[in-house]
C-alpha cells in the first residue's frame, strides 16, 4: 500500500490569533486546495489543490509534534477537501494532540478526530457573485452536522454592519440551541487601521446581542504576512 501524502503549503509555530483559543502556542498546518473563492481571502496562495509541496503523513505528524506544544491548527485552504485530512487529524489525536479544524463548513466532517471546529460560513460580502454562489457558501444540513457532532465556534467575518442580520438569519435557519457567546464576529481586513476603524460599530454589535468579538492577534502583533 502506498504511503499517504498530504499537499502542505506551510506549517509553523506561533499564537492563535483568532477564537477562543487566542493566545495560545500553536503549531499551523496549512493545506492546499479550497473549494470557495473569497474575494477578501488572505490565504490565496493556498487555494490550488497542488500548492506547496508534498509531504509524507509521518513525516508531517513526526515535523508537527516536534513542536513544543499540544495544540494543533489545521487550516488551508479548506483543509476538509484534501486527500488525507481524516488520516492526519486521527494520527494527531493519538499522539495526544488537541486538534483545531478551521472550515468553512460546506464539507461533512465524516467523524474526523477534532477537539474544536472552528466554523466560518461565508457571508454574501465574501462572494464577487453572492446570489449565484449561495448554494457553495451555506450548506445548512453540513454546518448542523459539524455542530450537532463537536466542540464548536461559528466564526463570522464581517466587514460591514449589514453582515450582522445575515449572521442572524444563518443563525435562524440552522434551528440549533447556538449559545451567543460561541458566535464570533471578526472584522475583515489585514490593516490594523481598517480593524480599529471596524471595531467601532463591531464592539457595539457584540454587546446588543451577547457575540463574542474576535480579535485578529495575528495581524496586531506581525501584520499581513503569512507564516505567523
Amino acid at each position: 500500500m502506498a504511503e499517504q501524502v498530504l499537499q502542505v503549503v506551510e506549517r509553523f509555530h506561533s499564537l492563535q490569533g483568532e477564537g477562543r483559543l487566542t493566545g495560545v502556542p500553536s503549531v499551523f498546518v496549512r493545506l492546499a486546495g479550497c473549494n470557495l473563492r473569497c474575494v477578501w481571502c488572505d490565504t490565496a496562495y493556498a487555494r490550488a489543490a497542488d500548492a506547496g509541496q508534498t509531504v509524507a503523513l509521518a513525516d508531517l505528524v513526526r515535523q508537527v509534534c516536534a513542536f513544543p506544544t499540544r495544540f494543533v491548527v489545521l487550516t488551508g485552504g479548506e483543509p476538509m477537501s484534501v486527500p488525507g485530512i481524516q488520516e492526519l487529524a486521527a494520527a494527531l489525536q493519538a499522539e495526544g494532540r488537541h486538534v483545531t479544524i478551521e472550515t468553512n463548513g460546506t464539507l461533512p466532517p465524516e467523524g474526523v478526530a477534532c477537539q474544536l471546529a472552528s466554523l466560518s460560513p461565508k457571508l454574501r460580502s465574501s462572494s464577487a457573485a453572492p446570489e449565484e454562489d449561495e448554494d457553495l457558501r451555506i450548506n445548512f444540513a453540513t454546518l448542523a452536522a459539524w455542530v450537532d457532532q463537536y466542540d464548536f465556534q461559528l466564526k463570522f467575518v464581517v466587514s460591514l454592519p449589514a453582515d450582522v442580520l445575515e449572521v442572524r438569519a444563518i443563525l435562524a435557519d440552522l434551528a440549533r440551541p447556538v449559545p451567543p457567546e460561541r458566535v464570533l464576529l471578526m472584522p475583515e481586513g489585514n490593516d490594523r487601521a481598517l480593524l480599529r476603524a471596524r471595531d467601532a460599530w463591531l464592539v457595539d454589535v457584540c454587546k446588543e446581542y451577547g457575540f463574542r468579538y474576535c480579535r485578529r492577534l495575528q495581524v496586531e502583533l506581525f501584520g499581513a504576512r503569512s507564516g505567523v
